[in-house]
């Protein structure tokens, strides 16, 4: 392959992946308007990894506006669990995989304030702020305060020990409204750590500060996980 082409073609990826083409080529519709489902809202955002066993790709928070088009806000490298991404309905707790599929945005949580302009409901972490991940809890995949007695400290988040991660954050929707126990707890978008994460979706401080302030609750955000292509492909969601 001749010097430069590697780096073409992944410029040409990364355009891709965002709804565009190359210059050379017609406009492709933006990536929301290619997707089976946005949640109904008129604020998304899509995470989207190359393939399934990445641990790296992009974040992109849309708006849908006006005349019906959908139309980049903002974007961020992000990156997914260490065990890349695997198919939501069928994940396995234990697997440092983040679940791919359309999920909404209960709340948000952090253990700093929240950035001025946030309009979602903020819970502020304190000392006895715990997720619970304990398979055999009535608290499985919830924030509890303090932790209950059924709720082991070893399969739990101490959620104030993660001063990085968790300077602020947006819970994920996967497994939350009927938890399936085994399927996996404490799907966060949140701060970046040192490197891939256990399962969630994390981006840049300032990017995910820029979110919060950008997310509307009256317009319903989701957030969509998946690649780029493949049975996980984004645009099946």
């Amino acid at each position: 392959m001749p010097p430069g082409a590697v780096a073409v073609l992944v410029s040409a990826a990364s355009l891709l992946l965002l709804g565009a083409a190359p210059a050379d080529g017609p406009a492709a519709p933006p990536l929301p308007a290619r997707m089976a489902d946005t949640g109904g809202g008129t604020q998304l955002i899509t995470a989207v990894a190359p393939d399934t066993g990445s641990t790296t790709g992009t974040v992109t928070w849309w708006d849908h506006v006006g005349d019906g088009r959908w139309v980049a806000a903002g974007s961020a490298p992000a990156r997914f669990g260490s065990g890349g991404l695997a198919d939501g309905p069928t994940r396995v707790q234990g697997t440092s995989t983040t679940p791919t599929g359309l999920y909404d945005l209960p709340y948000a949580f952090g253990i700093e304030p929240a950035p001025p302009g946030t309009a979602y409901r903020y819970r502020p972490v304190r000392e006895d702020s715990w997720w619970c991940q304990d398979n055999a809890s009535r608290s499985y995949n919830r924030w509890t305060e303090p932790r209950p007695a059924d709720c082991r400290a070893a399969e739990a988040e101490h959620l104030v020990t993660y001063t990085a991660q968790y300077a602020h954050a947006l819970v994920v929707g996967f497994n939350y409204d009927r938890p399936v126990h085994g399927r996996g707890a404490g799907i966060f978008l949140h701060v970046d750590g040192r490197g891939a994460t256990a399962g969630c979706v994390s981006v840049p401080k300032e990017a995910m500060r820029r979110i919060l302030r950008w997310a509307e609750p009256g317009q319903r955000p989701h957030l969509a996980i998946g690649t780029a292509g493949g049975a996980t492909a984004v645009t099946r969601y």
